[in-house]
């Protein structure tokens, strides 16, 4: 029992290092745009308002739904919020060449860039996609998400509009 909870105590250790914590930063790393122009995450802005980041693969079934159920009311998010979603996709370069086919097939109406070397993706400690983050308008990570779920783009939204009057997230 003892060298369980040793055990535990070792992993929690090593992986709170690993973490992407409430108020970080977005990290600055280098990514593709869709015409394959490197652009920094340093550029992601909103004006102050609320930035979606979402990380997806063109292989991944969940981030597809999860991206279309956002489609769906992506343009009335942006009119009540001013919202951004800018998509990542993890793909890598054997598969980042289906990325543009796939956007343009979904029609989806936001920024997407391709993170072939992953550098985004480590630095932001995401596991498995689908993995979605909100920023505040101040560049701070306030929320995270893994996985997808019908309705959870309800969820994300209800704390787009919470960030929007200043309130606190609950995880």
């Amino acid at each position: 029992m003892k060298r369980i909870l040793a055990l535990s105590a070792i992993v929690f250790v090593l992986c709170s290092g690993f973490m992407t914590a409430d108020g970080d930063k977005i990290p600055t790393v280098t990514l593709k745009d869709l015409n394959g122009a490197k652009v920094s995450s340093a550029t992601f802005t909103n004006n102050g308002k609320p930035i979606i980041i979402s990380f997806w693969a063109t292989w991944c079934k969940p981030c597809k739904k999860e991206l279309d159920a956002i489609a769906e009311n992506y343009s009335d998010w942006q009119k009540e919020t001013g919202v951004k979603l800018i998509a990542i996709s993890i793909d890598d370069a054997r598969s980042s060449g289906k990325v543009v086919a796939d956007v343009k097939a979904k029609g989806w109406d936001y920024e997407v860039y391709i993170d072939e070397n992953q550098d985004f993706k480590r630095a932001l400690n995401v596991m498995n996609v689908p993995h979605t983050f909100l920023v505040n308008g101040k560049g701070e990570i306030v929320w995270s998400h893994n996985s997808y779920s019908e309705g959870d783009e309800d969820k994300l939204f209800e704390n787009v509009k919470k960030v929007i009057n200043g309130e606190k997230l609950e995880h």
